[in-house]
């Protein structure tokens, strides 16, 4: 996904735990967060909370958590959009897009 981001011209900034990510978002302030639900050291659900805490950037929940509940869930939570594993790269991509425009950023 980084690269296709990245291919697209886009700029990432990566995390691979829920803590990190929390810093990065606090420290670099992005345009848009793609979070996961599942991660090792605290659900992605949570993260979604504390970020909405903090900012109102724009939170694409990307998971393969694909039943309606968990997609009420995240929706309800504070996640702007919700995109279940695997995804089409153009769909993605065109999410992303979306979200960008409608943010004040």
């Amino acid at each position: 996904m980084t690269m296709l981001l990245e291919r697209r011209g886009f700029e990432i900034i990566k995390a691979y735990r829920a803590e990190e990510g929390l810093r990065k978002a606090y420290r670099y302030q992005p345009d848009l967060v793609l979070l996961d639900i599942m991660m090792p050291d605290m659900d992605g659900w949570e993260v979604c909370k504390r970020l909405r805490e903090m900012s109102d950037v724009p939170i694409i929940f990307l998971t393969a958590k694909g039943e309606t509940k968990d997609v009420v869930r995240g929706l309800e939570m504070g996640a702007d959009d919700y995109v279940v594993k695997p995804y089409d790269n153009d769909e993605l991509i065109a999410r992303v897009r979306a979200h960008l425009r409608r943010s004040p950023r």
